[in-house]
């Protein structure tokens, strides 16, 4: 394990973003880390405190532009600008940083998808072969030894989680997945947009990107990995869902049993497979995965109840779409690639009411 009296020093690209500002939340109380440099091309000069004031006071560095961070001080870089951008910066950084990117650059393996779904061609395919994609319950060892991480998108990350276990053990039909998902207003970033103003987001609930969200194509290929099969073999349908709250994400899975399989069978598998697992816990009985669960926490929620239609279940997880959704996982990550404990930093229970 890295010795924590001798930390490592960190920046954040896009540090006036939501997961910018979780990400530094969280690593303020990691022992093992030092945040020393600040980029966020809009806010260049402002303090933190002017840009996120519960994090003044703290001594944290201000914020500057891409072009003055001297990336040779910094032994990790976590990415939080938007799709595009990051690959053409993270081409340019000294290959002794290791990189955790939270944006959706790197997370697509095949670069015609990537294009398809993100409307341009990929800048740095060198750097995607090497990419590992960062669902840390399942791709811990690789997440150790890797350089550039790439971490799930929020809705992926809860989908997966619930998903994953039960396709790889043949419980369910991976070509029958019905995903009812919901976030709060956090997940479309911090960014100006007529449809997350208050007097339009608040007090109703609306689904988005119905049929073409582009999460969708991140899970089929996880999917169709944990099954074996060409990504291009799995289909799901997936219509997220924006509620008017800050934080938190719920996703809802109606599944297709394998013959002779039943509810019971699940959730006895989401036992054994995550018994051991920090991060996740399944519930007891018939009790409910809620946002108010895992608020501020890095945890997952989930249980297993059966339908009313014979042969099928429902699967319900929930996280918090700005940690184990986001930042928190990346520093999840991070802790691996460091060789820290996994669970440094993010201890925090969750915040209720």
């Amino acid at each position: 394990m890295t010795n924590v009296n001798k930390k490592i020093k960190a920046g954040i690209l896009g540090a006036s973003g939501y997961t910018g500002a979780e990400a530094m939340r969280l690593l303020l109380r990691h022992p093992g880390v030092d945040v020393i440099l600040l980029t966020a091309d809009r806010k260049a000069g402002q303090s933190v405190e002017e840009v996120y004031p519960h994090l003044g006071g703290y001594g944290l560095p201000d914020m500057i532009s891409v072009s003055e961070a001297d990336w040779t001080t910094v032994d990790v870089v976590f990415c939080g600008l938007p799709h595009g951008t990051t690959q053409e910066i993270i081409a340019t950084l000294p290959a002794s940083v290791k990189v955790v990117d939270l944006s959706a650059d790197f997370r697509l393996r095949d670069p015609d998808t990537y294009a398809e779904w993100y409307g341009h061609t990929h800048q740095a395919m060198d750097l995607q072969k090497e990419a590992v994609y960062g669902l840390t319950e399942f791709n811990r060892d690789d997440v150790k030894n890797a350089r550039l991480v790439a971490c799930p998108g929020c809705y992926p990350t809860a989908v997966l989680l619930a998903m994953v276990p039960l396709v790889a053990a043949g419980l369910i039909d991976p070509k029958d997945l019905v995903i009812d998902a919901k976030s709060g207003v956090t997940g479309a970033g911090r960014g100006l947009k007529q449809n997350t103003l208050f007097s339009e987001a608040g007090e109703g609930l609306s689904p988005y990107s119905v049929a073409k969200h582009r999460h969708a194509p991140e899970i089929e290929q996880e999917i169709a990995k944990a099954v074996g099969v060409p990504a291009n073999d799995i289909r799901v349908n997936f219509v997220p869902h924006l509620v008017p709250m800050s934080r938190g994400e719920l996703v809802t899975c109606h599944v297709k049993l394998s013959e002779g399989k039943t509810a019971a069978d699940l959730k006895k598998h989401f036992q054994s497979v995550f018994e051991n697992e920090p991060f996740v816990r399944v519930l007891s009985e018939n009790a409910v995965p809620q946002t108010q669960m895992v608020r501020g926490s890095n945890l997952c929620v989930i249980n297993v109840f059966e339908d009313r239609i014979p042969g099928r279940a429902t699967v319900i997880a929930s996280i918090d779409n700005l940690v184990k959704g986001s930042s928190g996982q990346a520093v999840q990550n991070m802790n691996l690639m460091f060789g820290f404990d996994e669970t440094l930093g993010l201890e925090q229970a969750p915040l209720f009411p």
